[in-house]
């Protein structure tokens, strides 16, 4: 029996007031224990199918249908998970990271030397707005790094 944690999707219920029915009617299925099951009729391509029974007999899963189900939850889930995202960003713009941020994050993830010199990273991340439309946080990690050579 499914523990109720006030968990919906890995966001608190409650939350997401924004949202809309349908993303909530989303949360309650994906939240849903146990149900049924239903017969379905689907064409996998056959290096996907032959993958996976590649896999079964190495025994990372039990059944190309695990595998179907496995990669359809996780599909629903990150879309559920970006629209809750995206619904708190919009009733609380002021929590979303900006580009400088995220490249901090990122170096970090990455261990990347740069992570080490924030104030640098937000340098690049104001530097590279200016020459380039819509950067990304790889690329004010680079510019950053081109600062840092600069220096030395």
């Amino acid at each position: 029996m499914a523990v109720d944690d006030g968990l919906t999707c890995g966001a608190r219920r409650g939350t997401l007031s924004g949202m809309g029915p349908r993303l909530q009617r989303l949360l309650d299925l994906l939240d849903e224990a146990g149900g049924g099951t239903v017969g379905t009729s689907m064409r996998l391509p056959v290096h996907l199918r032959n993958a996976a029974g590649v896999a079964i007999e190495l025994g990372i899963g039990a059944s190309t249908a695990e595998f179907t189900v496995q990669g359809m939850r996780a599909v629903l889930e990150a879309f559920a998970q970006r629209a809750a995202l995206d619904a708190h960003y919009a009733a609380h713009p002021d929590t979303r990271p900006d580009l400088a941020e995220i490249a901090l994050a990122t170096a970090e993830l990455d261990d990347h030397p740069i992570a080490s010199h924030p104030q640098l990273i937000r340098r690049a991340a104001d530097g590279v707005q200016h020459i380039k439309d819509d950067p990304t946080p790889d690329d004010v990690l680079v510019y950053a790094a081109g600062l840092a050579a600069a220096a030395a």
